[in-house]
C-alpha cells in the first residue's frame, strides 16, 4: 500500500514539473514572437521614413530635373507623318531688279532682320541715268505740246485756226502724255522719285527694297557684280508664320481632317515635342511619293524654327487621351513600377516613389495608372528616375546601419 502511494506521489510531481516547463517554454516563445513583431514594425517604419529623396536646389539644377503635372496624351490612334517646316507663299519674297545694273552696295547679310520697304542694296548703271533723262525730256516736250494744243484749241473755237491743225496738236499732246506716263511707271518700279527728276535732280544709283518684313535667307550677289533683269538677288522669309508641312500617304488620307492635333519633333530642339493643329489638307496627290500635303499651325513655337527643317510627326486621329509620363520618369523594382512625386520643401526638393501600372507605350511615353488616387495638381519627376531610386536605396542602407 505504501509503495502504491509513493508511485502516485512521484507521478504527480513529474506532471507538475513538465507542466511548469511547458508554461515557461510557451512564455519564452510568446516573448520571442512579440519581440520579432516589434523589430519588423521598426524596420517597416524605418523603410517608410527612408522612402524619400531630398535634393538641394543646387543638385536639382545640376541634374536638370524636369517636373510637371501629369500629361494627357493620345497613346493610340495616330498616323505617323514626316515632312518639313515651311512658310506660306505670301511670307516669302525674292528681290530682283527690273533693269540690268551693277551692284554698288549691299546693305544686309544673311540672317539680318529687315522691315518692309527697307533698303537691302543699291544699283547703278548708265541705263538708269538715261531712263531719267529720257523722262525729263519727255516731260518737257509734253509741256510744250500741251501749250500748243491749248493755243490751237482757242484758235479753232474762235473759227480762226483750221480743224486739222487742232486735231494734230491734240494727237501729239496725247501721245506725249502716254510716253511720260510710261517712263514714270518704269521709274516708280526702280523706286526713283519723279518729282526730284522734274526739279533737275538725276539719281546716280537706285535702291532695292524688301517687299515684306522678315529675315534675309539668301544673298546671291557680290559688290560690283552686273545683274540681268529678273535675276534673284536676295531671298526674304517671314518665319513668324512658319508651319508644319507633313506628307500623308494614300492609305491614311481618309483618317485626316481639319482641326486634328499633331505632335512633332525637330532635330534643332532635342527632347522637346511641339504641337500643331491641322488647318489645311491638300486635295491633290504628289506623284513621288504618292501622298498629300497636310498643313498645321504650330501652337508652341520654340527655338529657331527655320523653313526647310526636317520634322517627324504623329497626327492624332483618336480623341481618347490617357495619363502618361516619359520612360525616364519610371523605374522598375522587381515586378513593380514606380514614379516619383515632387514637392518643394523650403529650399529643397522632396521626391517620393508612387507605384503605378504601365499601359500603352508610344515612343518615349508610357500611359500609367495609379494604385492609389493622386491629386490633379501633383507634380512628378519627368527624368532621372533611376538616379533618384539609387539615392533612395543609398539612404535606406545608411538608415539600416
Amino acid at each position: 500500500m505504501k509503495r502504491k502511494i509513493y508511485k502516485i506521489l512521484t507521478l504527480m510531481v513529474l506532471t507538475i514539473f513538465v507542466s511548469a516547463c511547458g508554461n515557461k517554454a510557451n512564455h519564452n516563445e510568446n516573448d520571442g514572437h512579440s519581440h520579432n513583431e516589434e523589430q519588423n514594425t521598426e524596420v517597416k517604419e524605418a523603410h517608410n521614413e527612408s522612402e524619400e529623396v531630398m535634393l538641394s536646389q543646387q543638385q536639382f539644377d545640376a541634374l536638370k530635373m524636369k517636373i510637371d503635372t501629369l500629361a494627357l496624351r493620345n497613346m493610340s490612334g495616330y498616323v505617323e507623318a514626316n515632312g518639313s517646316l515651311e512658310v506660306p507663299p505670301q511670307n516669302e519674297a525674292a528681290i530682283t531688279t527690273v533693269v540690268g545694273a551693277n551692284v554698288v552696295s549691299i546693305e544686309v547679310i544673311e540672317g539680318d532682320k529687315v522691315n518692309k520697304g527697307q533698303v537691302v542694296a543699291y544699283l547703278s548703271h548708265p541705263n538708269i541715268i538715261k531712263l531719267q533723262t529720257d523722262y525729263l525730256n519727255a516731260y518737257s516736250n509734253s509741256n510744250f505740246l500741251k501749250k500748243n494744243y491749248e493755243r490751237q484749241q482757242k484758235l479753232y473755237e474762235a473759227s480762226v485756226g483750221s480743224g486739222a491743225n487742232f486735231q494734230r496738236a491734240e494727237a501729239e499732246y496725247e501721245a506725249s502724255k502716254a510716253i511720260v506716263n510710261g517712263l514714270e511707271a518704269q521709274l516708280r518700279l526702280l523706286n526713283v522719285n519723279t518729282t526730284s527728276i522734274r526739279n533737275g535732280t538725276i539719281a546716280q544709283r537706285i535702291a532695292l527694297r524688301s517687299p515684306i518684313e522678315g529675315f534675309v535667307q539668301n544673298v546671291e550677289v557680290k559688290t560690283g557684280q552686273y545683274v540681268e533683269p529678273q535675276t534673284e538677288l536676295f531671298e526674304i522669309v517671314n518665319t513668324h508664320h512658319v508651319h508644319a508641312d507633313l506628307m500623308v500617304f494614300e492609305k491614311d488620307v481618309y483618317k485626316i481632317q481639319k482641326g486634328q492635333k499633331v505632335n512633332f519633333t525637330v532635330q534643332s530642339i532635342p527632347d522637346t515635342e511641339l504641337t500643331a493643329e491641322i488647318y489645311s489638307v491638300s486635295k491633290t496627290f504628289e506623284d513621288n511619293p504618292k501622298a498629300v500635303h497636310v498643313h498645321a499651325e504650330i501652337e508652341n513655337k520654340k527655338g529657331n524654327l527655320i523653313p526647310g527643317m526636317y520634322i517627324q510627326g504623329k497626327i492624332q486621329v483618336d480623341n481618347t487621351k490617357t495619363r502618361a509620363l516619359p520612360e525616364s520618369a519610371i523605374i522598375k523594382e522587381g515586378e513593380r513600377y514606380y514614379v516619383f512625386s515632387v514637392e518643394k520643401e523650403n529650399n529643397d526638393w522632396s521626391f517620393k516613389p508612387i507605384e503605378v501600372i504601365l499601359g500603352t507605350k508610344d515612343g518615349d511615353w508610357v500611359s500609367v495608372q495609379f494604385i492609389e488616387d493622386v491629386e490633379s495638381n501633383t507634380q512628378f519627376a519627368y527624368n532621372n528616375a533611376y538616379y533618384l531610386n539609387a539615392e533612395m536605396k543609398k539612404g535606406e542602407a545608411e538608415h539600416a546601419h
